[in-house]
């Protein structure tokens, strides 16, 4: 090594031919990224979506955009990993499959929050409108910062259409007719969320507001994985198994 890095070895010899220098090093840098992100490409079709996956509904992309954009990301996963003490707590563990349509993907490591991958059904709408304008009104001694500007804040779906049609190029599953139809569909779904925060005794007036997207995109978080979880046949017990229990 000390000969190479010697006055006369070969790096001082590359350092004073400064064109062939810089070719070889842009070919390293080519080799280097080509490694990297060759596989991110190739492993697109060796992960088979599950049999139940849906792409999100145009509602629950734009709520998936302000769960973004208001950094719940940072404060909560969405990667229930396979460990005993996970399942107990959050229930199976996440698979590749059920991500397939992620793009960016949101697993994270960081919880400060609870993980929220099997979030979905697990409280009504109106619990999460309660609990995004006042976190400890649902979650007591909670240090999550309230939200409240989000039952105030206009719902802005006009980036929708273009949205679906960028995600289609990446291989979701959204037609031209889908893109086309994005903001009429989000808003027959944001309707259909405020009337049930309503007929939950919760605020009216809701149906233009971000908080619909959101409450949209955390309740369908991990009901693709639950469903596929519903038509999995299930296994009759070992005949051994069963005397031992009795």
């Amino acid at each position: 090594m000390s000969r190479f890095l010697s006055a006369n070895g070969a790096h001082r010899r590359l350092e004073g031919w400064p064109l062939v220098f810089t070719v070889l090093t842009t070919l390293a840098i080519l080799v280097g990224t080509v490694v990297e992100f060759a596989p991110i490409f190739l492993v697109g079709g060796a992960v088979e979506p599950l049999e139940t996956l849906e792409p999100y509904t145009p509602l629950e992309l734009a709520g998936r955009d302000l769960y973004i954009a208001e950094g719940c990301n940072n404060c909560h996963s969405q990667m229930v990993r396979p460990f005993q003490d996970e399942a107990l707590r959050y229930g199976p563990a996440s698979t590749a499959a059920e991500g397939a349509y992620e793009t960016p993907f949101l697993w994270g490591s960081k919880r400060t929050g609870p993980d929220l991958a099997r979030l979905g059904g697990k409280y009504p709408h109106l619990w999460h409108v309660r609990h995004m304008e006042e976190p400890t009104s649902t979650s007591p001694g909670s240090i999550m910062p309230p939200y409240p500007h989000l039952l105030t804040t206009e719902l802005d779906l006009d980036g929708l259409p273009a949205k679906l049609r960028g995600l289609a190029r990446l291989g979701v599953p959204y037609s031209q007719a889908d893109a086309a139809g994005a903001v009429a569909t989000a808003r027959a779904q944001a309707d259909s969320v405020a009337a049930q925060i309503v007929a939950q005794g919760g605020p009216d007036r809701l149906a233009d507001r971000e908080i619909v997207a959101l409450v949209a995109y955390l309740q369908r978080l991990g009901v693709d994985a639950a469903r596929a979880a519903e038509l999995e046949p299930t296994t009759p017990p070992d005949t051994a198994t069963v005397a031992l229990t009795r």
